[in-house]
Formats: C-alpha cells, structure tokens, sequence
C-alpha cells in the first residue's frame, strides 16, 4: 500500500467511524493550497492589551492577517492576567505565566485531536496537567544571574482512547513536533518592543 492510499484509507476510516471534532479533510486542503501558494502561509497574531489597575491588565483579541488578507473575527475575544496575593496583588485572574501554560496546554491538545482523527483513532478524553518551575528571585531583582522565565515545563498528558499505548505516546509525539507554541517556548523568539510617548 503506498503512502498516499494508506493516507487515504486514515481519512476514510476518520470519517465514518471517528469523530474527535476536527475537520481533517479541511487541514489537508490547506496543506495543498500552501504547497501552490506558500505566501499565503504567512500570518500575523495580534493581541491588544489596556492596564486595569495595579498588576491586572485586559488583553482583546480580534482580528488577524493571514491567507493573503485581514481576516475578520464575529466576535472578540479577552484575556485578563493579574498577579496572586502572594504578589502584594489583587487575584484577579490568572498570572501571564500561567496563560503562557495554558497556551502550551492548548496547542499541544489541539494537536493530539487533529492527529488522531487524521489517523483514525477515537478520543474518549484527553487531559493535560502542566507545571512550570520558576525562581521568582529574577524577577524581583534579588539576584540578577536568576533567569526571569521558566526553567522547566512538564507537560504530563492522560489519554483515553481506542489505541496502543504506543500509539497514544506516537499522538503526542506528533502533536509536539507541529506545536507553534511548543516552538515558541523552546526556540528563541526575535521580540521588539517599541514605545510610543
């Protein structure tokens, strides 16, 4: 059977026998398409952020660029960080670092569905637990050669699905592999912060 009938066969079997709720046909169109048009695999993320008060802070998330234009949402979405009690904060909502683990934690999840309706496995559960260590002895200046960020991350994931545990560990492992997040956090980002008085 050659790869491209094996293909086949997974989205076939996804199709009338799985449904982990992800459009897998749709994914592989725009495979395609990018392989025509790789311009259009160009996008922009954006996020808006306004101060609150103290360290709470109101992220909205609306439109973005990609495909070759403005894409526009129905709706927009917000995300509100702030700091614990333990910070002399308010408690708000959750810390930045604790979204930047939710983000993770999405990413990684998402992933674990699309493979798995791409490979014809159905999902009962997925659940991820992640916990990041963190001295906070940088942040606060105490000592200058802490690092600000996280000095590790442990992703532990509890899958609940008709598949090897091999298989499962394979769902994963691919997910990780095509994480943008997971590259975020592991690979060194250019970031620009630019002030406008």
């Amino acid at each position: 059977m050659t790869e491209t009938t094996a293909q086949t066969t997974a989205n076939t079997t996804a199709n009338t026998t799985v449904n982990n709720g992800v459009n897998v046909e749709a994914l592989i169109g725009a495979r395609e398409a990018l392989d025509a048009a790789p311009e259009a695999g160009q996008f922009k993320w954006r996020a808006t952020s306004e101060w609150v008060n103290g360290t709470h802070t109101r992220s909205t998330i609306t439109d973005f660029y990609g495909l070759g234009a403005e894409q526009h949402r129905n709706k927009t979405f917000t995300v509100e960080t702030d700091h614990p009690e333990a910070f002399a904060a308010e408690d708000n909502a959750a810390t930045p670092v604790e979204v930047v683990l939710s983000g993770l934690a999405g990413c990684l999840t998402a992933g674990v569905a699309a493979v798995a309706q791409h490979r014809g496995i159905q999902l009962r559960s997925v659940r991820a637990t992640l916990e990041g260590d963190m001295d906070i002895q940088g942040i606060l200046g105490v000592d200058e050669d802490v690092r600000n960020g996280f000095g590790n991350i442990r992703v532990n994931f509890q899958v609940d699905a008709d598949a090897s545990e091999d298989e499962i560990k394979a769902l994963v492992a691919q997910s990780q592999k095509r994480s943008a997040v997971f590259d975020i956090i592991t690979n060194p980002t250019n970031v620009f912060v630019i002030v406008n008085a």
